[in-house]
């Protein structure tokens, strides 16, 4: 059921040795080291002030509103792929085949924003996943209509019921990240200084536990994928059920996204053509909002209230502050992170 992308050989050091096999070189094409994908521009912002990508690579074919890859003279590039399904398997695709980069050795660092499970993390959180899981490839009935004692009406195509694990008809279901890579990036960020602020202490004192009410820090948990916006208590506790099925017990759920699992594919298939190496993707989401309501708050509450959390802007540079280490100590590393 689980589509590796990829299976752990040597152990990355802290250091940063990297001794896995990659593909071929693009020739005199240019060589990027690190790869950052945002999927907005509001993601993509910290990133161009903090690594001064100043340098422009026209990619025909990106969204027409950021047309460019990003780069800078270390050879850190930056590309931001739009929002959805859609919008990432395009323009993910348009980078591989028509920047004209060579990513052969590139390491990908995707990095967006999510909304987060008050169970595993609060705004701000910074989330390295181990697995990226499609919330979306199921069947669904409307849950006035579901069977009684049912929690919820979605459940996996081609089963019965939502206990039941579905047949891998698709092969993008589930993602599991390179272990190696995600530990040397927890390793190397789990002691960075996040931003907080004013607004998000006020929103997360209202949830009675930790780590919803606590300061946010770098952590692992795991990702879903959906073009639709889901929240609220009973579909949080679905997808935490779902990674749960999906990954045979393995993976914990705290983030809910929108493109991963698409852009997991194109990459994969990139692989597959010997256009990248897939041990050098690892992904990062940081906590924008709550998942699911505090104790009084209703659901729609809680999900339309989302702007109005204040974790928006903050989550984006934390991305920056996590992802950071990691960019560091790859470029200033090179000769042992790059074969």
């Amino acid at each position: 059921m689980i589509r590796r992308v990829a299976a752990a050989a040597i152990a990355l050091a802290l250091a940063g040795c990297s001794s896995k096999s990659a593909p071929q070189g693009a020739g005199s094409a240019r060589a990027v080291k690190v790869m950052v994908v945002n999927m907005s521009t509001l993601e993509a912002e910290p990133f161009l002030g903090a690594l001064g990508l100043s340098q422009n690579v026209p990619a025909s074919g990106l969204p027409t509103t950021d047309p460019n890859v990003h780069c800078n003279a270390d050879d850190v590039c930056e590309v931001t792929l739009g929002m959805g399904y859609a919008n990432a398997a395009s323009s993910m695709t348009v980078l591989l085949y028509r920047s004209g980069l060579d990513l052969s050795h590139a390491y990908f660092l995707i990095a967006g924003i999510a909304g987060i499970d008050p169970g595993q993390g609060t705004l701000g959180t910074a989330a390295w996943s181990r697995y990226a899981v499609d919330f979306g490839l199921s069947y669904e009935i409307d849950a006035r209509e579901m069977p009684a004692g049912w929690p919820y009406g979605y459940f996996g195509i081609e089963t019965t019921g939502p206990t039941q694990t579905p047949p891998a008809l698709y092969g993008s279901e589930v993602f599991q990240l390179d272990e190696d890579l995600l530990q040397a990036a927890l390793s190397l960020s789990k002691n960075v200084q996040l931003d907080d602020g004013a607004q998000a202490m006020a929103t997360r004192a209202n949830y009675p536990s930790a780590p919803a009410n606590q300061p946010p820090v770098v952590t692992q948990c795991d990702t879903t994928s959906s073009d639709t916006w889901i929240a609220g208590t009973a579909l949080q506790q679905r997808a935490r059920d779902w990674v749960k099925l999906m990954t045979n017990g393995a993976g914990t759920f705290c983030a809910g996204a929108q493109e991963d699992n698409a852009s997991l594919e194109v990459l994969t298939r990139a692989a597959a053509a010997g256009l990248v190496d897939m041990h050098r993707v690892a992904l990062l989401r940081s906590g924008s909002d709550f998942f699911a309501p505090y104790p009084g708050q209703t659901d729609s509450a809680s999900l339309l209230g989302t702007l109005n959390s204040g974790g928006l802007i903050m989550s984006t540079h934390n991305l920056v502050h996590a992802t950071m280490p990691v960019i560091q100590a790859i470029v200033n590393g090179w000769s042992q992170w790059q074969y």
